[in-house]
């Protein structure tokens, strides 16, 4: 376990993941914000393998994690936190049928905790204008913006911050 929430167990990706997280990779509207588009079972397949593997590898700097619910251990979405040379990226994507239930907030709460843990300047947090309740987790959670500006999908997007 990575760490946990009221509701939420945030763990290690593991090969067993993989029907749910060919549901969570291959649904148009969870991509819909994201980079990227709707990838095949084997596609998503080689992806959970590659994400596991990293895990093992020195100067890794791309954590993408389950996200467990606690009430019956059902894998709900994942959990990134991307490090780049300029920032600390943070990033949650959760099964449709588990949009608007609060998992998202309670992802982001624990996430923030969970890097002053690990004794983190600042998180970032980048979201599409369209995607109206990421950016009011991130606002709730006393991230400011950073800037605007329109991604290579030619969509307008802000970059959130927080010093922690």
């Amino acid at each position: 376990m990575i760490f946990e929430t009221e509701r939420l167990i945030i763990r290690r990706l593991c090969v067993e993941d993989i029907d749910a997280f060919h549901k969570l990779e291959s649904n148009a509207n969870v991509l819909k914000y994201a980079t990227g588009n709707p990838k095949s079972y084997i596609e998503n397949e080689t992806e959970l393998k590659t994400l596991i593997l990293k895990y093992n590898t020195s100067k890794n700097n791309f954590w993408i994690y389950a996200i467990i619910r606690k009430l019956d251990n059902q894998f709900i979405g994942t959990l990134a936190l991307v490090k780049d040379n300029l920032d600390d990226e943070i990033g949650y994507r959760f099964l449709e049928e588990f949009w608007k239930l609060g998992y998202g907030a309670e992802a982001c709460v624990g996430l923030i905790a969970y890097c002053k843990k690990l004794k983190m300047d600042k998180i970032v947090g980048y979201v599409v204008d369209e995607n109206i309740a990421s950016a009011k987790i991130l606002k709730n959670n006393n991230f400011k913006i950073k800037n605007t500006f329109i991604n290579d999908e030619g969509m307008a997007e802000t970059k959130y911050e927080l010093y922690l």
